[in-house]
């Protein structure tokens, strides 16, 4: 009978020994989601100021300058000429959407604080967010990655890994390789696009994008930018679900919702001028 007790009391402290490491994998876990959310938010605050200071800057800077040269006041100039229907078709849409901040509104030189700009705007976008809630909704039903469990505390896991996974992807690809290759992260909508062209062109504008010179060549910030962005995830990943074949995987399906995204982009356009033309027509 000692002997037996003694063989329990050994399994006993055995499974408190194995156990240990698992409770704090899931407080490193616990631990590791609020501080990235936290950076994200550092990042996403910063980068609104920036662009606030450059707005208030550019403002006085413009209201200094007209009155040093005297001109009229805006009451007395005289009213500008209707732009070509192109252009006016883009005027359209927010200089910054909500929605899509990435659909080009002019061909002008992004600089590389405007790429950070474009990188903090895609991050928390209607877009991103939305696709971010419906996404973690899929991942609970299948129980993917099985790490995060189920219940409302793993869909919070899913849904801030995903904001945080976009947040990474969008600062690697739009701002920092984009700024070092000099390429430009903004997509071009075709005007009135054909269904079959545009799931072409949607497909092809993952692979290419333009150059700040406006020539075409390869996407490399677009290509780029996910995989170092899910490689960055793992670190707040679930262990199980770390390994080279679940980052490909989730590689494959970035790329393959950019796609899908980029028809939507096409798109976008013609549905803000329909939505805008009861009111375009009531001006004519």
């Amino acid at each position: 009978m000692p002997l037996s007790q003694e063989s329990r009391l050994f399994e006993i402290g055995i499974g408190e020994i194995r156990r240990e490491p698992v409770l704090q994998s899931d407080r490193a876990l616990s631990l590791r989601l609020p501080l990235c959310a936290l950076i994200i938010v550092a990042v996403t605050v910063f980068g609104s100021t920036a662009s606030l200071s450059a707005q208030v800057t550019s403002t006085s800077q413009t209201q200094t300058g007209a009155s040093s040269a005297g001109q009229p006041p805006a009451e007395q100039t005289t009213k500008p000429s209707a732009p070509p229907p192109p252009v006016a078709f883009y005027n359209l849409l927010e200089r910054k959407s909500i929605v899509f901040p990435d659909i080009a509104t002019s061909a002008e030189r992004l600089s590389t604080g405007q790429k950070f700009e474009l990188f903090v705007d895609n991050s928390i976008s209607v877009h991103s967010i939305t696709w971010a809630m419906i996404g973690s909704a899929v991942s609970q039903a299948d129980d993917s990655p099985t790490g995060f469990g189920q219940g409302w505390d793993a869909y919070a896991k899913r849904f801030g890994s995903d904001m945080g996974r976009t947040a990474s992807s969008e600062f690697f690809g739009t701002f920092l390789l984009a700024s070092a290759l000099h390429e430009d992260p903004r997509f071009y909508a075709e005007i009135n696009p054909r269904f079959g062209h545009a799931i072409k062109y949607s497909v092809q504008h993952v692979f290419i994008m333009r150059s700040d010179q406006g020539r075409e060549g390869i996407a490399w910030s677009r290509l780029g930018g996910p995989l170092m962005g899910e490689a960055l995830a793992n670190v707040y990943w679930p262990d199980r679900n770390r390994t080279v074949g679940d980052t490909l995987l989730r590689y494959g399906l970035d790329l393959a919702s950019r796609a899908g995204g980029n028809m939507l982009r096409e798109y976008w356009p013609v549905v803000v001028k329909r939505m805008s033309h009861p009111s375009a027509s009531g001006h004519d």
